[in-house]
């Protein structure tokens, strides 16, 4: 391979970091706040480059300006565009976007990889905790149930725009080594390694390429279209929703058997209302679930674009997504067994209390007649 003469002329680095931020965010709260409390440009997003019809968010996401924030790059500081999507189910993706101009390809790298060290998951939090202190402040009257210690999900997307020279996809792919940006190695990797981490490649005209990892990707897009990075981002948010669930039912599984287990325990005649109230939270909690988890589903239609369907399958598959969706649905069945057990003693306990006052008006009648007689 050779990448001589081959220049970055535009393009940048954006560093994903996803919040788990609250139950559920009211978009038309949050955007009504933001323009009144900051004066700041807000807009629904929607994927620019494909018809609407073959692809679109079920409920469009909040796209909120953060304006500039200094990032410390090895020894320099860097100006990056920090913005924010809001997502209805909870979820904010906060983005920092660093400009790339005029960089040879290993310099490109080399800014992509410092980029990650400065702000990805090994890195401090300072930036992402100011710009998430500041929407809690700013829109805390739209989040419904915030979270208090939020889960958390990173990404980078690193995208060229134009070289200084017109080039295809394939002939790039043959000019530089994508390995080094895709996995942060300085050190090569084994054949294997390097198949694997090249293996979703995908492109829709000779002149554009995407090529998406677990944690990074690279796009080539001169039409300036960001609709594989939109998916991508969709992709994590519905990941982090799905993993949020999955860790309240972790939680609650234990607490449900522990009040299962007292309520057994007592034997008394109003035992069928401690199974009954139990079974209704129990019932509560699988519906409100399972209607976020489906909104979560059917948060992006993919229709008719068989590209960006690809991308998006394969970022699904990538980021385990199914996996922990099919986790999340094992610990409801469990709930829903327990609730319809839970139903089932309390209609078994209302029965004999039912049968034992039957007795009673058995026994006090027969009380009553021997008296009379």
């Amino acid at each position: 391979m050779t990448e001589a003469g081959l220049v970055v002329r535009s393009g940048h680095v954006a560093a994903l970091r996803l919040f788990d931020l609250a139950y559920e965010i009211d978009l038309r709260r949050a955007e009504e706040l933001w323009a009144q409390r900051t004066a700041g440009a807000a807009a629904r997003a929607r994927l620019a480059g494909t018809p609407s019809k073959a692809v679109s968010f079920g409920v469009p996401p909040l796209a909120l300006a953060l304006g500039p924030v200094p990032v410390a790059l090895g020894g320099a500081t860097v100006q990056a565009e920090a913005s924010v999507r809001l997502y209805d189910f909870g979820i904010a993706a906060l983005a920092l976007h660093l400009p790339a101009q005029d960089l040879s390809w290993s310099a490109f790298t080399a800014l992509v990889n410092r980029t990650d060290g400065a702000v990805g998951p090994a890195a401090g939090t300072e930036v992402w905790d100011g710009l998430l202190a500041r929407l809690r402040e700013v829109l805390g009257e739209a989040l419904d149930r915030p979270t208090a210690t939020p889960l958390q999900e990173d990404y980078l997307i690193a995208v060229v725009n134009a070289f200084g020279e017109p080039i295809t996809a394939e002939t790039l792919q043959q000019r530089v080594d994508l390995v080094p940006l895709l996995s942060g190695e300085e050190r090569p990797l084994s054949e294997g390694a390097r198949r694997d981490l090249l293996a979703q490649r995908f492109s829709y005209h000779p002149d554009d390429l995407a090529v998406i990892t677990w944690d990074r990707a690279f796009i080539l897009e001169p039409r300036r279209e960001t609709d594989v990075a939109d998916v991508l981002e969709m992709a994590n948010a519905q990941l982090l929703e799905l993993r949020s669930y999955d860790e309240m039912l972790d939680d609650e599984l234990p607490r449900m058997r522990a009040l299962v287990e007292a309520a057994r325990s007592r034997t008394n005649l109003l035992a069928s209302r401690r199974y009954a109230r139990l079974a209704r939270q129990l019932h509560t909690l699988v519906a409100e679930v399972t209607e976020l988890a489906e909104r979560v589903d059917n948060a992006l239609q993919v229709t008719e674009d068989v590209y960006l369907a690809r991308v998006y399958a394969a970022a699904m598959g990538l980021f385990r997504v199914p996996q922990v969706s099919a986790a999340v649905d094992r610990k409801l069945e469990i709930i829903r067994q327990t609730y319809t057990a839970l139903h089932g003693e309390a209609a078994g306990g209302r029965a004999e209390l039912l049968e034992t006052a039957i007795l009673l008006l058995i026994a006090v009648e027969i009380v009553l007649s021997l008296i009379r007689h």
